[in-house]
């Protein structure tokens, strides 16, 4: 016999015009390369009773924009994000982790590339709460993780173009 209380998470839809997937890598040693994708989706599942949670964030890969056309025309091509094959690059969390009250960081996995690699994203800013503009009940937060681009196959152009990538997603959602 189980006595678990059902979940009190409330589940959020991903607003993709206010949830962008960022990155910054290093160029040749004399400066930071950025760049963004524009078209994400998912949810975003939250119980803060419980201090448990879900993140499912879908990333159109062909949405990467790097405010240079023909470098994003290469980058999405066969020999780095290869989008015709791996259209989507995916965050799936398994775990909310919290500093006392206040969630720190989302442990999880990231797939790119076929390639499936665990994921950790510290959270700099998190909230849920009315968004009087909206006019509906949401969550937000800024998050940052590292990940080794080599790991994924994108091994063009090592060392001269940095391996090491930091993958930034500011996200919103809201009830539907």
């Amino acid at each position: 016999m189980s006595f678990a209380q059902p979940s009190l998470a409330t589940e959020y839809n991903i607003d993709a015009s206010h949830t962008y997937a960022s990155f910054e890598i290093d160029h040749l040693g004399f400066s930071t390369q950025r760049g963004q994708f524009n078209r994400s989706s998912g949810i975003v599942e939250f119980d803060p009773e419980g201090k448990t949670g879900r993140i499912d964030i879908t990333i159109d890969a062909a949405s990467l924009d790097t405010g240079f056309a023909l470098r994003d025309d290469v980058l999405r091509g066969d020999s780095w994000f290869k989008v015709k094959d791996f259209p989507n690059i995916l965050f799936r969390s398994q775990k909310f982790v919290f500093a006392a009250d206040k969630l720190s960081a989302v442990d999880g996995t990231l797939t790119m590339l076929g390639e499936a690699r665990p994921m950790r994203l510290d959270i700099s800013r998190f909230k849920c709460g009315f968004n009087l503009v909206k006019r509906k009940q949401g969550c937000g937060a800024d998050a940052v993780g590292v990940l080794r681009r080599s790991e994924f196959g994108l091994d063009n152009g090592l060392p001269f173009i940095g391996d090491e990538v930091r993958l930034r997603i500011q996200v919103e959602a809201y009830l539907p």
